[in-house]
């Protein structure tokens, strides 16, 4: 379990949203009118829009605010179009990214996006040319202290989570992405509170950096994630705990 470095790179981007509330809603936003466009805008029967719905709570979103993006998606408002996009590549020693983006202009997101990568002392791969070395799941993460592992290996297993690991600080969940919301759900009528709960890629392997290279990744990041199009950026870099500082 990469449990020390998983928490590192959660606590990086919560820092960062944090700083950036107006990026993270907008952010939110898209995703939720997309994920209504595409599958309607009752959550009970679109867990897409359940997961975006999931994501703008936690970052503070008003519940008005998420009602009318439901509707722009839903058709009842009028709101720009936006279609998903991914974009790969390398960084700096070698480390896979992976770019999720919501656009309504490729011929504007792509070449920016390209450019931020060159600028970062990266490339721009080809579709599918990082993806293969990632798994699409569901990671939950909780507190040791506040979760016993044997507690939550019982309720999660049961509830058809993957796998369930432990280690002085940290309890990971890891589910089938379908098996994500069930998975959750029932941890948290058990008692537990997840301290991250996320729709992400796990690289299968990953690359170590020194403090140097580990900066250079986290200021390519911080390009990449600054652009307005982005919605999430996965990678498979160690990032030494220094290197936040």
């Amino acid at each position: 379990m990469a449990g020390h470095s998983k928490w590192a790179n959660i606590r990086h981007r919560k820092g960062r949203q944090d700083a950036k509330r107006s990026k993270l809603w907008s952010n939110c936003s898209r995703a939720i009118i997309v994920a209504a466009r595409n599958g309607g805008g009752d959550p009970k029967f679109n867990t897409t829009l359940r997961y975006a719905i999931d994501d703008a709570k936690v970052a503070n979103m008003p519940k008005d605010t998420i009602e009318k993006a439901i509707k722009k998606g839903s058709g009842d408002l009028d709101g720009e179009q936006y279609e998903h996009a991914r974009y790969e590549g390398y960084g700096p020693g070698g480390v896979a990214i992976i770019v999720d983006c919501l656009q309504s202009n490729a011929n504007k997101t792509a070449p920016e996006i390209r450019s931020i990568f060159d600028k970062g002392g990266g490339n721009l791969g080809t579709p599918n040319s990082v993806a293969f070395g990632f798994t699409h799941e569901g990671v939950i993460l909780l507190d040791a202290s506040a979760a016993a592992e044997d507690a939550v290996l019982e309720v999660a297993l049961e509830a058809g989570a993957k796998d369930v690991a432990g280690d002085e600080e940290f309890v990971q969940v890891t589910t089938e992405p379908t098996d994500f919301h069930e998975v959750k759900d029932a941890l948290e009528a058990a008692g537990f509170t997840p301290e991250s709960a996320e729709l992400t890629f796990t690289p299968s392997t990953t690359v170590s950096l020194d403090l140097d290279a580990a900066r250079r990744i986290l200021r390519l990041i911080d390009a990449i994630e600054d652009q307005d199009d982005v919605q999430k950026v996965y990678h498979n870099a160690e990032i030494p705990p220094e290197a936040y500082e």
